[in-house]
């Protein structure tokens, strides 16, 4: 293993990115949820992206553009240290950051609060489009290509079908 010198970076903001939903974090928010998480246990990169989305039930999830730039800056803060390890960089917080960390207000995580501020229709809609993922990945590995143009048709009027619920037009 071997450290890792700083470089350049700004900060990063939150965002819906891959995977996010009705809730745009705020630009504090991706450091904040950062250090938190480090203070656990030291993460790759792309480990915080999975970790935030699955402890928000898929409703928030930052873009890559928008964590590592965070991860850059405080980096570059003195707050955190990354190390190569076989070809992937790991986060972790140094005393500074721990120092840092420990100050903050104690409280609810962001993450719960992201998940108690959603309603339950938000957070069934996820779980009913994670299963919808999952069958759409399935018919565009293993079906014909008569199923998958028939898939894709059954999206564009799904797609159009909710359009219409939220203009109150009509549905069928």
């Amino acid at each position: 293993m071997r450290e890792r010198g700083s470089g350049r970076g700004h900060g990063g903001h939150g965002g819906r990115g891959h995977g996010g939903g009705g809730h745009r974090g705020r630009r504090g928010d991706v450091r904040a949820v950062i250090l938190a998480l480090l203070a656990e246990r030291p993460m790759h990169g792309y480990e915080m992206l999975e970790e935030l989305s699955r402890r928000t039930s898929g409703l928030w999830r930052p873009s890559p553009g928008s964590l590592y730039p965070a991860l850059q800056l405080l980096e570059d803060q003195g707050l955190l240290r990354s190390v190569e390890e076989q070809g992937r960089r790991r986060f972790e917080l140094t005393e500074e950051g721990r120092a840092l960390q420990a100050q903050s207000t104690p409280g609810t995580a962001l993450w719960e609060k992201i998940v108690s501020a959603a309603d339950d229709g938000a957070l069934a809609l996820r779980s009913a489009l994670r299963g919808v993922e999952l069958a759409v990945s399935q018919v565009a590995e293993a079906g014909t290509p008569e199923q998958k143009t028939r898939a894709e048709a059954l999206l564009a009027d799904l797609r159009r079908q909710l359009y219409l619920l939220l203009a109150d037009g009509p549905t069928t």
